[in-house]
């Protein structure tokens, strides 16, 4: 625990009440502050490995919530679970869970305010959780109502608005029907996604950092600080060894869009 506010208080206290009196009272309060403090930041860190069956359950529903479960699907639950480092009774966790997301009715309102919790105020740690959920959504090329209705719920239930959402999808090649506008409004109701749009340059720079082609400089670059500064590789912590190669993935990925419009746009 820090106890910058205790030292800070105390000081204060001898300094303005010329006594050790006034010091102590400064220290107790400061101590007080850095308890809260302290509070604050173990009920945002995520438990270690708590994510797990909230988020194979969710990719088991997921997977059934168009009628039925493709061997695509099950390779890429296959694949997450060995990126993951999952063997043992975890992987055994993982694949009971995920079959049990598979069960006609399952309510994935459950998993999503499981992984909701598990990531707290941490959106350093909900962004790579989507990224995870993204990939089985895909799995089959380009997703249906269901699966993308499942997708919405759990990004909303992390604080993740549609723009951020439109630009995850844009790092892996797909574009929303509809551009966002430059203050993150949606537009488009139809279908949702198109499969993927793919060029040597890779993904839509414009699209992966949410704003549209005809946003100005100034607001490309608030875009550009606002999701770095999210992604950064510096925050992300206590982060799961695959969820953090997602995130820094990702960093890497609004870099070089940002780098693409500043060559484009001539500015600096």
């Amino acid at each position: 625990m820090s106890y910058t506010f205790t030292i800070c208080f105390a000081l204060a206290g001898l300094v303005l009440g010329h006594g050790f009196i006034s010091m102590g009272v400064g220290a107790i309060v400061g101590f007080m502050f850095d308890n809260f403090q302290h509070s604050q930041r173990r009920a945002a860190t995520p438990e270690a490995g708590g994510y797990v069956s909230p988020l194979f359950a969710l990719l088991g529903a997921i997977a059934k919530s168009d009628g039925r479960v493709s061997e695509a699907e099950i390779a890429i639950a296959e694949r997450i679970m060995q990126r993951m480092g999952l063997d043992g009774d975890a992987r055994q966790q993982a694949v009971k869970a995920f079959n049990q997301g598979k069960q006609p009715e399952f309510d994935v309102t459950g998993p999503i305010n499981a992984l909701r919790q598990w990531a707290g105020l941490r959106r350093d740690h909900a962004f790579p959780l989507v990224d995870v959920v993204i990939e089985t959504v895909l799995a089959e090329g380009s997703p249906s109502p269901e699966k993308m209705a499942i997708l919405r719920q759990l990004a909303f239930a992390l604080r993740i608005s549609d723009m951020e959402l439109m630009a995850l999808m844009a790092m892996k090649g797909y574009v929303w029907q509809g551009a966002a506008g430059a203050h993150g409004r949606a537009y488009g109701t139809g279908g949702g996604y198109v499969p993927p749009q793919r060029n040597t340059q890779g993904p839509d720079p414009y699209a992966v950092l949410g704003i549209t082609r005809d946003t100005d400089e100034r607001a490309i670059k608030r875009a550009y600080r606002k999701l770095i500064s999210e992604h950064h590789p510096d925050r992300l912590g206590d982060l799961p060894d695959e969820m953090r190669k997602r995130a820094e993935a990702r960093a890497s990925e609004i870099n070089a869009a940002y780098e693409r419009i500043k060559a484009e746009r001539g500015f600096k």
